[in-house]
């Protein structure tokens, strides 16, 4: 048994998917995803802990991602962790934890369908 790096998250969208498209016609799509946490705390209160990922995507799901998701929708995605670096304007490294969707499956209604009161 090999131990391996994935991530498997449901959430919802917290804003339209982005694109890029590389020289070579690569399209590279990145979304923000809120998933949601509750607990009971010491003192006996209720807690809703939100976790914000950055997800991204390439090739044929990246496609799909751009197409059909839209802000507020329901997503489950399966994917690994990827980190990397790069220096700001002002020279400043910065690090960037993300996650590289390999599966991507659409939940729930679209969020113009949710709120429509049908």
């Amino acid at each position: 048994m090999s131990l391996r790096n994935k991530v498997t998250l449901i959430g919802r969208t917290g804003k339209e998917v982005e694109t890029i498209t590389f020289e070579n016609n690569q399209l590279k799509a990145s979304v923000s995803l809120a998933t949601k946490e509750n607990y009971t705390n010491a003192k006996g209160e209720k807690v809703e802990e939100t976790q914000w990922h950055n997800l991204i995507a390439f090739g044929k799901v990246a496609e799909i991602l751009s197409k059909y998701v839209k802000k507020g929708q329901e997503i489950a995605i399966e994917g690994k962790l990827t980190y990397r670096s790069y220096d700001d304007k002002d020279g400043v490294k910065r690090y960037v934890t993300e996650i590289r969707i390999d599966e991507l499956l659409l939940l729930g209604a679209k969020p113009a369908e949710e709120t429509s009161g049908e």
